[in-house]
């Protein structure tokens, strides 16, 4: 396996309209979850790749198995609990605004995955584990496991991309910062945005925040600066990377994740750090041309048409 990730996985409803959810009464059924999204993105550029989570026993959690399944990604380790069930979102529209994201995943089955729920074997199997700061955010038992499982594929070798992913909907900052620094000490490539870099270093200067988690131990640090493009630095390399501007994005939500699995992607096919970073620029770009969290991302083939290294056929 190239890489595995695993976290929560959320059926997502988005409306059919912008406006108030109190006024809107049609909505179109998707999924949304930070690591599936990256372990789709990756599916769909061409990576044996694969994602697990605890998923209630219920038609919900059918369905998110089933979607990733079809994605191409191997969800052969994802566990059914039979006594919680499966979280919910809802994306609330207003025009070309960020949507609005109201959750309904309190006590959720992936809330409750413990070590138990995790075939080390498998985990050590990978060359990449990807985590996000949104697993140590969901309980405490989920991020005494993420801890963990960090520590078991180290110690197999395998390489650790974190994106810190902070949602201050599910914790507060003080708690956040504490944990997700600690997470980034054990992290080889960490994915912070610039926003993220003001809330946990108190700094937006990327050069600084590059810094201070390379100081941190990490070996690369591409950090995330929406249509500017991005920041790369490690192994003796730092560059700008300039980005595509969307006029009028359909969805920004998954754009990070796209990055994400994008930088990843020229990771696994040993691409210099510059070649990464400008596919990960591609990849989320490409995610908010689309409404919907994943439903963006594009192949290999569709986005090297977009950067312009291979020629687009339509006809």
């Amino acid at each position: 396996m190239e890489l595995i990730t695993f976290g929560e996985t959320m059926v997502l409803f988005n409306p059919d309209s912008t406006g108030p959810l109190r006024y809107i009464h049609n909505f179109s059924k998707s999924i949304a979850g930070a690591e599936s999204n990256v372990a789709i993105a990756l599916a769909r550029l061409g990576h044996n790749v694969g994602w697990f989570s605890k998923l209630g026993n219920d038609e919900f959690g059918r369905y998110i198995q089933s979607v990733i399944r079809g994605e191409g990604v191997d969800v052969s380790r994802v566990v059914t609990d039979y006594e919680k069930s499966t979280g919910l979102l809802f994306k609330e529209r207003f025009a070309h605004a960020n949507p609005n994201v109201y959750y309904y995943r309190r006590y959720s089955a992936a809330s409750d995955i413990s070590l138990d729920d995790i075939d080390i074997d498998y985990i050590k199997s990978s060359k990449i584990l990807h985590v996000t700061g949104i697993t140590l955010a969901l309980s405490e038992k989920t991020r005494e496991t993420a801890f963990k499982v960090i520590e078991i594929a180290k110690e197999n070798k395998c390489l650790i991309s974190f994106d810190p992913n902070i949602r201050l909907k599910l914790w507060n900052i003080k708690e956040a910062k504490s944990v997700i620094l600690e997470m980034a000490k054990m992290a080889d490539i960490v994915f912070p945005g610039a926003d993220e870099g003001r809330q946990l270093l108190d700094t937006e200067d990327p050069i600084e925040i590059g810094k201070a988690f390379l100081n941190m131990g990490s070996s690369i640090v591409a950090v995330k600066l929406g249509k500017e493009g991005c920041y790369i630095t490690g192994k003796g390399q730092e560059e700008f990377i300039e980005g595509y501007v969307i006029d009028k994005p359909e969805d920004t939500v998954g754009a990070g994740d796209g990055f994400a699995a994008g930088f990843l992607s020229g990771i696994l096919k040993d691409y210099s750090l510059i070649e990464c970073g400008k596919l990960a620029n591609a990849v989320g770009a490409m995610a908010t041309l689309v409404k919907g969290d994943m439903e963006g991302f594009p192949t290999i083939t569709q986005v090297r048409e977009f950067m312009g290294i291979e020629k687009y056929v339509d006809r």
